[in-house]
């Protein structure tokens, strides 16, 4: 099988661009349908159990509401770190920065992302 290959600059600056114009269908154009996200933010804002979303119906849920509630929210990219196929964003967003780490799948899709936040 053979790596997956991405640009982590291009993929980094597509993803931004798209959060920052609040663009759902383009943000959502970078993950697999059967996509899971991991965010301690998500029990905070759903009341659910878990801090784990499954399938782009759930983010489409999920962010939709979250793009609505902070209609001035934008992203500053910090730093962006590759690894085998991986890509890790490191951003300064509403609460802070946040480090995020998207692992890749078919077609060079995210198969898996994992928000981490500062322990503060």
């Amino acid at each position: 099988m053979q790596p997956i290959s991405i640009d982590p600059d291009a993929f980094a600056r597509q993803w931004l661009e798209a959060w920052n114009r609040h663009s759902l269908e383009d943000i959502l154009a970078h993950y697999q349908d059967d996509v899971v996200f991991r965010s301690p933010m998500i029990p905070r804002i759903t009341g659910a159990r878990e801090g784990i979303l499954r399938g782009k119906p759930a983010l489409r849920a999920y962010w939709g509401q979250a793009l609505a509630a902070l209609p001035d929210l934008r992203f500053e990219l910090l730093d962006v770190l590759s690894g085998y196929e991986t890509v890790t964003l490191y951003y300064k967003g509403h609460r802070g920065n946040v480090a995020e780490t998207f692992i890749l799948g078919e077609k060079a899709l995210v198969r898996e992302s994992i928000a981490c936040y500062a322990a503060g």
